[in-house]
Formats: structure tokens, C-alpha cells, sequence
């Protein structure tokens, strides 16, 4: 059995005219599926408001206590119900479900090293309950999962969505065939970010790390195709990076070894 892993960037999720089109996309996108999200936009406008600092490094979230009860607010209470209504009303039965729910996503507080990065969870794929979202695929149910873990000693961590979406492919990878899409507001990986066309249709490992040395991709893409080649190499058949509206075309890059 096939199944593919959507993850869907914040980007999308922020615009009020993209969400709803993209939610026309998943909907229509046949096959079983898991639609993985996080929602930074609004957490870092609710964070400003509230007065709580946002510091990002390489693309990732530094939460501190103050900002994961942000983020817990955001992304489990108002992005992924918002989500998961927008997908009843088009005749797609979803659940929406954090790292919490059902012992779905347990993690570890990432150890302090040259970053302390806080309430910031680490997950492992052996470490997954693919077992309740085997349950939900049977039912005929569409898991929507959103980036909050736990810790299993009752405290909530902040995981970033693209680890979710990779570790959840590799942790199904053994019992479907799993196919991993990151979707956000360009066309795919772009030779030149000036040109939205200027998709690279196909990029192996080799040409990953020549494109990385160049300066090509950087900041929050670097992370994103870190995560898909660890999917790649622990089991995972396919990853494709895509505009989140273009999900069922043809328009993307394909991540091969």
C-alpha cells in the first residue's frame, strides 16, 4: 500500500486566498495521506504581540518556555482545527492530532550544545506510534498532524514540521510505500530565486552539497533537504519539494541519492 506524507509550510497556511486552494489540492490528492504542518507566521506575530522574543537560527526556531505555549496555542489549537474544518467541508475526513495525542510523536529536549535551542523536542522513527496512524489510514480517516511533541512527563516541545514529516515517512517506510512531499509557496528548489520558473526538476545527493557550497539553497531550504535525504537513505522512496497550489501537477523537484 501507498502513502504519501504532505507537509505544508507556514507560508501557505498564513494567506487566507493560498489555504483554501491548497486544501482543494489535498483533498483531490488520491491515495491514502498524512497532512503534516506548523503555522510560524502567526506564532511569531502572537509571540511580538504578547512581547515575547523570536530567535530563529539556520532556519530553525530557538522556543523558549514563554514560546512554546505560544506555538501550542497556534499550532495545535488554531491552524490545525482551522485545517481539519476546511477539510470536512470538502468531504475529507480528517483528525487532527499533535505529537500529544495518543502517544503519537513522544521526544527528547534537545540536549544544550554550541545552541541551546530550549523547549525544542528531538524524535526518533523507532520512537512513533505507527501503529494509531495505521488505525486512522484504516478508518478511512486523513491524520493531520501539527509540529507540537511531548516529552512523556507532561511537558509539550516544539519539533520543526519538515523532522515531523521526514521521521513519520521513515517510521511508516517498513510497512507502505512512502512518499514524502514538502509543499510551500514555490515552484520547487529554483536555480536561481529571482526566477519562479527555474526549477531544478532533479537533484541527487552530490549535486545537493554542490548546490549548498554555492550558496544555491540556504537558510530554511538547507534544513528541508537535510531532512529529506536522511528520509531517502533510512527507507523512504520518494521525496518531491513542490508549490503547495501545483500538488497534483507535474511541476517540482524530485530528491534521488
Amino acid at each position: 500500500m501507498e502513502i504519501t506524507i504532505i507537509k505544508i509550510g507556514g507560508n501557505i497556511i498564513d494567506n487566507p486566498e493560498a489555504l483554501p486552494l491548497f486544501l482543494d489540492a489535498f483533498s483531490r490528492y488520491p491515495g491514502k495521506k498524512i497532512l503534516v504542518h506548523g503555522g510560524g507566521g502567526m506564532a511569531t506575530h502572537m509571540a511580538k504581540q504578547l512581547g515575547v522574543p523570536t530567535q530563529m537560527h539556520q532556519g530553525r526556531r530557538i522556543t523558549s518556555p514563554e514560546m512554546v505555549k505560544i506555538a501550542a496555542m497556534v499550532y495545535a489549537g488554531w491552524f490545525n482545527k482551522m485545517i481539519v474544518a476546511g477539510l470536512q467541508q470538502r468531504g475529507c475526513y480528517a483528525i487532527g492530532l499533535s505529537g500529544a495525542d495518543a502517544n503519537l510523536i513522544p521526544a527528547r529536549k534537545r540536549p544544550v550544545a554550541d545552541v541551546d535551542y530550549g523547549e525544542v523536542g528531538d524524535i526518533t522513527p523507532d520512537e512513533i506510534n505507527t501503529g494509531i496512524i495505521s488505525y486512522f489510514i484504516f478508518k478511512e480517516l486523513v491524520p493531520v498532524v501539527c509540529s507540537i511533541t511531548h516529552d512523556t512527563h507532561g511537558h509539550l516541545l516544539n519539533t520543526n514540521a519538515d523532522t515531523i514529516a521526514a521521521t513519520l515517512s521513515i517510521a511508516l517506510a517498513p510497512f507502505y510505500h512512502t512518499r514524502l512531499v514538502y509543499c510551500f509557496e514555490q515552484k520547487g528548489v529554483l536555480s536561481d530565486p529571482q526566477q519562479p520558473d527555474s526549477v531544478i526538476p532533479l537533484i541527487t545527493r552530490q549535486s545537493y552539497l554542490k548546490l549548498k557550497a554555492d550558496n544555491v539553497v540556504s537558510d530554511g531550504m538547507i534544513p528541508k533537504l537535510d531532512t529529506a535525504y536522511q528520509a531517502l537513505e533510512q527507507g523512504v522512496k520518494e521525496v518531491y519539494i513542490k508549490h503547495a497550489l501545483h500538488l497534483n501537477d507535474q511541476l517540482e523537484s524530485l530528491l534521488i541519492l
